[in-house]
């Protein structure tokens, strides 16, 4: 298998302009040596010339988008656009405005007309990132439009005929969401025609090293000319690592290290603590009887935005939880305003 391919998770993006996602998914590469993404690339290579709907499953931060851009970019649908929205990053007012558009006049704010994502995407692929954070409102909207292949924008009355190719993903277990009555069971068979399981990174370890040469290699901060290559030491530290953030927090942490190890080489003590000793025991402050559980965790929060520069992404998955939970905390506090579409979020 060829070492010169790279599967890199992006960051979530809730509206992408077609042309730069279709130059983005042309330039992608995706490299392994592992078998179990040997036998995923065989996959997709099999699946892309149909128009079947694909689910991807994965953990967050595995790389779920790139490979339905691998998909993208060896179907028939490559000269097209594709278009990704991230499902859980948007209440359900402004998710169904964001995938149908809508009518000037159609509702407060509403002072022109908007095209939604699906129609966009017309003749190329929709990319519904984090689909099982749906509300069913929006999800009985789905399933018409999948079945119809038709649309009607928010305040419109007529129907606007669509063409595209639905890839879904999500680190949810649908199956158990539709058992819980979360998910529909007819949305679910209608977009799972074709299931792909995204491995996670403890699960590719041959992997690690490859993608930690390319991060390197590759990264924005490699202008700094230091950190540029890893001592053995301390690649057998990262590969001991189980990476509970996948891809996303191994291109983290080797941009840290790019920017913060002191020569060209990284040596294991310019490694985070927190992987080269996994199982230390964390050191709480002591207790602030001033301080209320609802403080704290919103503290924590928003000291995890800052850290990550506002990404969202990165940020909820730094603390465990889903984009939508982050999203709902922002609104809880007050402060979603104060993090609206950052750059980072937005595929570029």
């Amino acid at each position: 298998m060829s070492s010169d391919n790279i599967i890199l998770p992006s960051n979530k993006s809730t509206n992408v302009n077609p042309a730069s996602a279709q130059q983005e998914a042309q330039s992608s590469q995706i490299i392994y040596k592992s078998e179990v993404m040997g036998q995923l690339i065989k996959m997709i290579d099999r699946v892309a010339a149909s128009d079947a709907s694909i689910l991807i499953l994965g953990e967050s931060g595995t790389g779920k988008e790139l490979i339905a851009k691998a998909v993208h970019e060896k179907s028939r649908r490559t000269n097209k656009p594709f278009v990704a929205i991230n499902c859980g990053a948007l209440r359900e007012s402004l998710l169904e405005s964001e995938l149908f558009g809508h009518e000037k006049g159609a509702f407060t704010g509403a002072y022109t007309k908007k095209i939604g994502l699906a129609e966009v995407a017309n003749g190329g692929t929709l990319f519904l990132d984090e689909i099982g954070e749906l509300s069913p409102g929006i999800q009985a909207k789905l399933l018409r439009f999948i079945q119809e292949g038709e649309i009607y924008r928010v305040g419109g009355k007529d129907p606007i005929q669509v063409d595209i190719r639905l890839i879904s993903a999500t680190n949810r277990d649908l199956e158990s969401e539709v058992m819980k009555g979360n998910f529909r069971e007819d949305l679910f068979y209608r977009i799972n025609t074709i299931t792909a399981h995204m491995p996670p990174l403890r699960r590719r370890k041959e992997d690690i090293p490859l993608l930690i040469n390319y991060f390197l290699e590759k990264g924005s901060h490699k202008h700094l000319n230091r950190g540029r290559q890893m001592s053995e030491d301390a690649m057998k530290v990262m590969v001991k690592y189980d990476w509970p953030g996948n891809i996303r927090e191994l291109q983290n942490v080797c941009e840290r290290l790019q920017i913060l190890s002191e020569g060209h080489m990284i040596m294991p003590n310019d490694v985070p603590e927190n992987i080269r000793n996994p199982d230390q025991k964390v050191v709480f402050d002591d207790y602030d009887p001033s301080l209320t559980l609802y403080e704290l965790e919103k503290r924590y929060i928003l000291k995890a935005l800052s850290y990550f520069d506002g990404n969202k992404t990165r940020a909820a998955n730094a603390l465990g939880i889903t984009i939508k939970t982050l999203y709902n905390k922002l609104h809880e506090y007050g402060e979603f305003d104060n993090f609206a579409v950052h750059s980072k979020d937005i595929v570029k």
